[in-house]
């Protein structure tokens, strides 16, 4: 008896927080039960907000201060003295400001430039590298939170005693808003000569395996820390190097659009490709010494949900056309210190479409797949 009791009431659960959806579902027939409409027990309140009065505001006596009463929602006046304003019945979702997160600790290796790939701010990275030198025992000569730059003091190997060692760290922001780049700098100095008070970095590692070294044991213990996405391990100093990320769309005098990648020419050419591939982009040719990629783009095409359950149950399906693939030319230009990339349109897309701005979404593709 009481089983029957206990199952008879989690049915009795299972019913009621069942039905708000199916109200939201739009069932038929339940308004005729009395559970929707304007009188029903599941009552449609959207549209509520069309009815608020528009009240007058807060009167503060004179002999107060009123610096701590402040209008969170400030509404227009244009607006709320307009009486023919436009009514809005949806309101659509705001887009993701990253497409294409990847979360995770990678070391990126391209020719002989290796660094730590990692999805978190800067301002995050930054308390955790100085934890991990403080971890190892080792001091940090310099440290320059703002320009993301950390150099270790020599350390001295017991297994090594001719040689003594300096590392730099330099955490860079990552092609992406919300994504740092990792590099470390491996310097070697006589332990017979004096300790040099200026110190000279070199473009490259004194030592490539004592630099991967540290790579991996940066890497490994990043990713070990489950508190490196939490902001209250950021830092404020070196929160200023998020702001200055690699990859950004821009526009020329001309007024055309322009992928704009402050990097070297060889790791854009590369990420460009590979971003194009990711994106499952048709390549017709790349030519390296003349800077394009020709390819074959057809717009952005809609990724819809498979229907879920109740999707099945009303039969609501759905379907899509293939759009017609036209030809573009990727070109690659430098420009000083940076790398622009722009969009060409190529025989019969030169003429125009009637889909939309088809370059433009071939650079907002290639800039979500970058990383």
């Amino acid at each position: 008896m009481v089983f029957h009791r206990l199952r008879q009431a989690r049915t009795s659960v299972a019913l009621v927080s069942l039905l708000p959806v199916l109200g939201a579902c739009g069932i038929p027939g339940l308004d005729k039960i009395g559970l929707t409409g304007e009188e029903g027990i599941i009552r449609d309140r959207v549209g509520d907000y069309r009815d608020s009065p528009v009240l007058p505001a807060m009167s503060v006596p004179s002999e107060l201060d009123s610096y701590t009463i402040d209008a969170l929602y400030v509404i227009p006046e244009a607006v709320a003295s307009a009486s023919d304003a436009e009514v809005f019945d949806s309101v659509p979702m705001p887009k993701p400001m990253e497409t294409a997160r990847r979360e995770g600790v990678i070391i990126q290796n391209l020719g002989d430039s290796r660094w730590i790939l990692l999805d978190a701010t800067p301002a995050q990275v930054w308390p955790l590298v100085r934890d991990f030198w403080s971890r190892l025992n080792v001091a940090l000569d310099y440290e320059n939170p703002s320009s993301g730059i950390a150099e270790t003091a020599w350390v001295e190997v017991n297994a090594e005693p001719t040689l003594r060692h300096k590392y730099r760290i330099s955490i860079e922001p990552g092609l992406h808003s919300g994504y740092s780049e990792i590099y470390v700098t491996h310097l070697s100095d006589l332990r017979s000569e004096p300790i040099p008070i200026v110190v000279t970095w070199p473009e490259m590692s004194d030592s490539e395996d004592r630099e991967r070294q540290i790579l991996d044991a940066l890497s490994q213990y990043l990713a070990d820390r489950n508190d490196v996405y939490q902001a209250s391990a950021s830092s404020l100093l070196a929160g200023s190097i998020q702001s200055a990320r690699k990859a950004n769309l821009i526009e020329s005098a001309s007024g055309q659009e322009l992928l704009e990648l402050r990097i070297n020419y060889g790791r854009a050419w590369v990420q460009v490709r590979q971003s194009i591939e990711r994106s499952e982009v048709e390549i017709v040719e790349a030519n390296r010494d003349q800077a394009v990629i020709s390819v074959r783009f057809a717009g952005i095409q809609e990724e819809l949900d498979e229907p879920g359950f109740f999707g099945r149950m009303l039969g609501r399906g759905r379907g899509a056309g293939a759009a017609e693939l036209k030809d573009f030319a990727v070109r690659l230009s430098e420009q000083g210190d940076t790398v622009e990339v722009s969009i060409e349109r190529l025989g019969e897309a030169s003429g125009g479409d009637e889909d939309g701005d088809l370059d433009s979404q071939l650079l907002s593709v290639i800039n979500d797949n970058l990383t």
